[in-house]
């Protein structure tokens, strides 16, 4: 049971990641540019963290490793999942984000040698159909159209790719490295690939408030939460818990920016959470080759 409450705890903190980037955005910084700032700033939590606890060191043949996944997961990620928004729309891009199970169930299988469960494959089933639900919901009833593109669509394939590769890289170096030690290395890695694309504007002390906060609850704290988490859970079963974090994001644009949901959203919400609680009724202990792993 606390694998799955710290899994659920990082969700909610990324379910607050649109909170925070609206009001960032309303002060005039460009999303590429609240990107970086987010692992820069979260670089510096993580580096202090790993300082006072004297887990800054990794051995130099896990360097590589440890920089790719900054390169894989905070700048193909970032950047893959904006040109998905810019190409295919958001609806369209958040879907495709959210085959980050299907991605995670398999990749399981074939890396970690997990067990794929009947339970695991309803699970991921449900939070998939669930999100399209959400994110297409309202523009299904408003009679609208979908965007697509072919670059759109890669894009945002690309983004749930990348994203799904947090859970099977966290569960391959967990055995080895403490959560600071990973993000002292990949974080500014990601951070320093962005900056060729990023347009710096000046910023406001509430500006750069908000961006300290960003950092430090979706990044800092979010990733602290889900890496705990997943030492005690298998990689398919935390990907379908972190999977409430788009249930977080509609109940507080709805208290905080009036926005809401069709039904198909409702029905969406529901879907997923009962696929969250499918998972714990299903019981929270790590399948016989994730526990060698770690």
């Amino acid at each position: 049971m606390a694998g799955f409450l710290y899994v659920l705890a990082a969700a909610f903190m990324w379910g607050l990641i649109g909170v925070f980037t609206k009001y960032i955005l309303a002060e005039g910084i460009t999303a590429l540019e609240i990107a970086f700032w987010r692992a820069a700033l979260a670089w510096v939590m993580f580096l202090i963290h790993a300082a006072i606890k004297r887990q800054v060191k990794a051995r130099p043949k896990d360097v590589p490793a440890l920089l790719g996944f900054g390169f894989i997961c905070v700048t193909l990620f970032y950047g893959s999942y904006q040109l998905a928004i810019r190409d295919a729309g958001m609806a369209m891009a958040a879907v495709l984000l959210y085959t980050a199970p299907a991605w995670v169930a398999v990749m399981s299988w074939w890396v970690l040698k997990e067990t794929m469960t009947l339970t695991k494959t309803v699970c991921v089933a449900m939070t998939i159909l669930g999100v399209a639900c959400i994110s297409l919901g309202p523009k299904l009833l408003s009679g609208g159209t979908i965007p697509l593109s072919t670059f759109g669509l890669a894009a945002g394939l690309v983004a749930g790719f990348t994203y799904a590769l947090y859970y099977i890289f966290g569960k391959k170096f967990l055995h080895k490295y403490p959560t600071p030690t990973i993000f002292v290395y990949a974080l500014p890695t990601g951070a320093l690939l962005l900056l060729p694309f990023v347009d710096f504007h000046p910023k406001s002390a509430y500006a750069w408030t908000m961006l300290f906060s960003l950092a430090a609850v979706t990044s800092y704290g979010a990733f602290s939460a889900y890496y705990a988490g997943l030492k005690q859970l298998d990689a398919t079963r935390a990907s379908v818990i972190a999977t409430f974090e788009p249930v977080v994001a509609a109940v507080f644009a709805y208290l905080l920016f009036g926005e809401q949901f069709s039904v198909p959203g409702y029905v969406g919400s529901c879907l997923v959470i009962a696929a969250v609680f499918l998972v714990v009724l299903a019981g929270d202990r790590p399948s016989r080759a994730a526990g060698e792993e770690t």
